[in-house]
């Protein structure tokens, strides 16, 4: 998937601001995200009511919706660990990226609460320990001091939440193991 065809956080927020969803770019992919990542049962036509949000459009959904979510989809399948959560591209403003990261991994966190995991679910060690860093995340306020420091300290973070994303995913969606008898 080329760089052109994904969607954009500036498009998501655009048309999110014109539907008044009431969230915004990086915290609904990251709802969507967390969503798929735990199993959740979705289409490209529901998936927006399947994360109880609802818009004040009438009419039609903008297309962009839809390809956001066969996006997000195909990015949690890729064979390539291809998935980057949609956050504001790097020539915006680093407390604008970082704030978005927190309402990413809010959202995140509650896609993953509305297809059925809760606290108790039973993950690995691995995988409760990433849960329990997106929590820290979640609940986070960056202080930002020294901008070089700062850009590698949220390029880190980022790759923690990628990687950890796809670990989660792929525990949460394994296929189970058939036993054969011999």
């Amino acid at each position: 998937m080329s760089a052109d065809s994904t969607v954009s956080h500036a498009e998501l927020g655009a048309v999110l601001t014109e539907l008044r969803v009431g969230v915004g770019a990086s915290d609904l992919h990251g709802s969507l995200a967390g969503y798929l990542c735990a199993g959740g049962h979705a289409s490209a036509a529901d998936w927006l009511d399947r994360l109880a949000l609802e818009t004040d459009a009438a009419g039609s959904r903008p297309a962009l919706l839809d390809r956001l979510f066969g996006e997000c989809r195909a990015q949690l399948e890729d064979p390539d660990l291809g998935f980057q959560p949609l956050l504001p591209d790097e020539d915006r403003p680093l407390p604008e990226r970082a704030e978005a990261l927190v309402e990413w991994c809010r959202g995140f966190l509650g896609g993953m609460g509305l297809a059925g995991v809760a606290q108790g679910h039973a993950l690995s060690e691995d995988g409760a320990e990433i849960l329990r860093d997106f929590g820290t995340i979640a609940g986070s306020h960056f202080e930002l001091d020294d901008a070089e420091e700062d850009e590698n300290a949220l390029s880190e973070v980022v790759e923690f939440i990628r990687i950890g994303v796809l670990l989660l995913h792929g525990e949460l969606n394994a296929a189970p193991l058939r036993k054969t008898l011999h």
